[in-house]
């Protein structure tokens, strides 16, 4: 069998950092701004993150086809095709602001949202030309260069969130000039090119099916803990900016709450691989889900900024172990004639349970209590049955283990 030469590996892991600070530095913005403008033009309070819902929703719907485009044209047209996406639906947002469409915010949400699901796939393309053994590695470095974005995203957040009459149009408009500068990175690229045609072969092996790769306990576990550990993320992380306005802080210290929880999502990352290398996939998701709990814990005991600011670190941090382990553990559960189609499956499923946190978090925050604080604590209170769901599945797929070995 012949070595994968890991120099090619390394390239494309730098560009992939790249636009991950680049172009990734429009998901905080939107996740700061996406639930604000959202009160300003919902009907209903309980509305407000639906923008944020839509983005997540445009991710999940768009993955099932996004993931074969990149098997037919090659990784690098669908991360185009998804930035240009970003363009677009920053765009449509934009106007929906200027002229007071709620309809519209939503419109455009969701075509960022294609965006969101090429950037899902930069950690799986990292790893397309790694060896096994720097495969861990590349994940980490890729997710590493959201350090960038989270200082980018949020400074340029600042900047330009009222440099218009219509608060947040400016930050829209940056989202644009991103994207359109991103697309150029993509060209660096050195991925396998995809194919039009698969000509049949003689006992051609075409992998498992999508029932008999769920009933893989390994694929299944990696799975939970992954929509667990994002969906928890999301659900606290969408709901953060109105609860710190509705405390009494500004959008300024929101901006820098959230810098902060992206900066905790993705510092880790430079350390994460070697974790997992020395200790267990199992332990690192384990010990993820350990620090999301602790978030919650923090954020329930009081709504200071220090609170805030502790709670969302955390919360970055758990996601890094949890997300992090699971998406390692999924590379490493399947063949490759089988990566198209679990990779798919896997963000559909993923993005799905988000889009039902992001949308659960603005109707927890707002209408669960008579108060800010009781919406927020009825948010972190949230977490804590998928906590248990997902630890128990580790628990499960340990005594799998165990009884195969036996």
């Amino acid at each position: 069998m012949d070595m994968i030469d890991d120099s090619r590996a390394k390239r494309n892991v730098t560009v992939l950092v790249l636009a991950q600070a680049i172009l990734g530095a429009q998901m905080p913005m939107m996740f700061v701004i996406g639930g604000l403008a959202g009160g300003q033009l919902a009907s209903s309070p309980c509305f407000a993150t639906l923008p944020i819902s839509m983005i997540v929703f445009g991710s999940m719907t768009t993955a099932p086809w996004i993931s074969p485009l990149m098997q037919r044209n090659g990784r690098r047209f669908g991360f185009m095709v998804g930035a240009f996406g970003g363009a677009m639906g920053a765009a449509v947002s934009a106007y929906g602001l200027y002229s007071g469409s709620f309809f519209l915010l939503l419109a455009g949400s969701y075509l960022s949202g294609i965006y969101m699901s090429a950037q899902g796939f930069y950690r799986f393309a990292a790893t397309d030309t790694a060896s096994e053994a720097f495969r861990p590695k590349a994940i980490s470095f890729v997710m590493a260069g959201g350090l960038l974005s989270a200082v980018i995203g949020p400074q340029l957040n600042k900047l330009a969130q009222d440099a218009f009459v219509v608060p947040f149009l400016g930050s829209y408009l940056a989202i644009i000039v991103l994207n359109l500068v991103g697309v150029g990175l993509f060209y660096w690229l050195d991925l396998p090119k995809g194919s039009r045609s698969q000509p049949k072969v003689l006992n051609q092996v075409t992998g498992r099916s999508r029932r008999e790769l769920l009933r893989d306990p390994r694929i299944i576990v990696a799975i939970i803990c992954g929509m667990v550990s994002y969906a928890l993320m999301n659900l606290v992380m969408t709901s953060t900016p109105l609860a710190v306005v509705g405390c009494g802080f500004t959008t300024n210290n929101a901006n820098d709450i959230v810098s902060l929880h992206v900066i905790a999502m993705f510092a880790p990352s430079f350390f994460t691989g070697h974790l997992i290398a020395r200790f267990g996939v199992e332990k690192i998701i384990a010990t993820g889900l350990v620090i999301l709990a602790l978030a919650g814990g923090v954020a329930i005991a009081g709504v200071e900024l220090a609170n805030f600011f502790v709670a969302l670190a955390l919360l970055g941090l758990g996601w890094n172990f949890g997300f992090i382990g699971a998406t390692t553990m999924l590379a490493g559960a399947h063949r490759p004639e089988e990566r198209r189609q679990v990779q798919g499956l896997n963000d559909m499923l993923v993005f799905g349970m988000v889009t039902v946190a992001s949308l659960a978090g603005g109707g927890l925050l707002n209408c669960a209590g008579g108060t800010t604080v009781e919406g927020w604590n009825a948010v972190n209170l949230a977490m804590i049955p998928f906590l248990v769901l997902a630890g128990a599945s580790l628990i499960w797929l340990s005594r799998q283990r165990r009884v195969v070995a036996s």
